[in-house]
């Protein structure tokens, strides 16, 4: 059969009734994010400015949270928003969180997790899976590295498997004004290098040995950096505990 030279030209005529399948193309899925930084950088306050602009779409969400300063279930910024969470307990399995909401006929199509360096590895594990198997949206909020400026085993986790990793671009200056990295925990005026990796709230009233059992030390942190957190060093206001002292 010989096209005429208007059917040469007619794009139709290349239309077949079997969709062609383009093997390169991946195929949908949800995203993991993973947003960080120091503390006082406005995490939690994306984090729920993130799930703000998402609702106003007509998107439903879940907020999840691990260890708030606040101690309670709930995402609180520092600069006074609150919403309450679902807490995530060590056990806690994301998948069977997100299937819960199902069975209540509660469709899912994000997860905000603020302090999420606190997730153990295996529940990073699930919120990739939640978003490459279900497409799910996943956005994670947290600090990288402890007091002792190692990684956190869910910071971690997240590094080796998100899909974004976003440095929160609010700078959080040292004391010297070069940009802080460290989260310092400074009790007394000293830069502690041992204990607990997860203290809960932003400060924990200690008793002291040596002192009258009446007396406490406050415990506190300070955002350094690098040189700073090395040498210890919280600047020549530090016996006013001004500048980042968490109340």
């Amino acid at each position: 059969m010989t096209l005429s030279s208007d059917q040469e030209l007619d794009p139709t005529t290349a239309l077949s009734p079997v969709p062609g399948v383009d093997a390169r193309r991946p195929p949908v899925r949800g995203l993991l994010r993973f947003c960080y930084g120091p503390m006082d950088c406005g995490k939690s306050t994306l984090a729920l400015q993130i799930d703000h602009n998402h609702a106003r779409q007509g998107r439903r969400g879940l907020l999840l949270v691990r260890h708030d300063r606040s101690g309670t279930p709930q995402i609180t910024s520092r600069i006074g928003i609150t919403r309450r969470a679902l807490e995530v307990g060590a056990g806690t399995d994301l998948r069977q969180v997100v299937r819960q909401q199902w069975v209540a006929g509660r469709h899912v199509d994000y997860l905000v997790v603020d302090e999420a360096q606190f997730l153990s590895p295996a529940q990073v594990e699930q919120l990739a899976e939640l978003a490459d198997e279900v497409r799910i949206d996943v956005y994670c909020f947290g600090i990288a590295t402890d007091f002792q400026s190692h990684l956190f085993p869910g910071a971690r986790r997240l590094f080796e498997l998100a899909d974004e990793l976003q440095p929160v671009q609010v700078d959080v200056l040292c004391w010297c004004g070069a940009p802080g990295r460290f989260n310092a925990r400074v009790r007394d005026g000293e830069v502690l290098r041992e204990g607990d990796t997860v203290v809960v709230a932003d400060t924990v009233e200690t008793p002291v040995s040596s002192r009258a059992q009446s007396e406490v030390a406050t415990l506190r942190y300070q955002v350094l950096c690098r040189r700073h957190f090395r040498l210890g060093d919280l600047g020549p206001g530090a016996g006013q505990r001004g500048q980042l002292r968490l109340t």
